[in-house]
């Protein structure tokens, strides 16, 4: 399980959880909504705290110009200094994207060209368009239980079509619990009904989609496969 932070006075208390359990991951990173929280965030401090041996990923990061939390030039750098922190770890970048489509794509391919690094768009709920283009630059597609959702239509007809090798499901505990538990704070174990939902929608097993889903965490977040084979 991947426990993803978003502000830093959450990384000891995330750090903490996946030291206590060897199934449990972490992440460090700095939400969008807090960049303004945290002007002295950068690439050399994400990287310093990414050593950790259970750190597996950056971010969550990103733009979000819907709630608009924080002012956006502010987003701009975070997400940029993440980018950078994931090129020199190698470790994938954890990407929120909120109606800022255009921006989010333009920081993703001008980075891309400053040197390769990987990572997921997570909670996906942009456009096709938008998808095609993520995937183009090497990343995932990480779909939530928003998939589920009966008038997440749009969604659903991307999700329907999205390459088996660049798919990810997810649950973005506590937030977003799929069908039938929608309305509930959200718990890891509903990612099975996202799954349920997902494969019935690409006409495939569920077994199969568990499979390959699995498979490309573990080749995304390769620290964990690195760390597993050395316990």
């Amino acid at each position: 399980m991947l426990n993803i932070s978003t502000r830093e006075n959450e990384w000891n208390a995330v750090l903490g959880t996946a030291e206590r359990n060897a199934d449990v991951w972490a992440t460090i990173g700095i939400h969008p909504h807090e960049a303004d929280a945290h002007p002295e965030m950068d690439t050399a401090k994400l990287v310093e705290r990414a050593q950790h041996p259970k750190v597996v990923g950056i971010g969550e990061t990103g733009l979000d110009y819907y709630y608009d939390h924080s002012d956006r030039e502010q987003q701009k750098r975070s997400f940029r200094a993440h980018i950078a922190a994931a090129r020199e770890t190698g470790l994938p970048l954890i990407v929120h994207t909120r109606d800022a489509e255009d921006d989010t794509i333009e920081i993703l391919t001008d980075e891309m060209g400053k040197g390769p690094y990987k990572g997921v768009i997570h909670c996906f709920t942009a456009s096709g368009g938008f998808a095609d283009k993520a995937m183009a630059l090497g990343l995932y597609i990480s779909i939530s239980g928003i998939v589920t959702f009966k008038n997440a239509k749009d969604l659903q007809e991307t999700a329907a079509r999205l390459p088996k090798d660049r798919l990810l499901i997810e649950t973005d505990s506590p937030f977003l619990a799929p069908v039938p538990h929608r309305g509930r704070t959200c718990e890891p174990a509903y990612v099975a009904d996202t799954a349920r939902f997902l494969a019935a929608l690409r006409g495939e097993d569920v077994a199969e989609l568990q499979n390959y889903t699995s498979r490309n965490f573990t080749v995304l977040f390769d620290k964990v496969s690195v760390n597993e084979a050395m316990a």
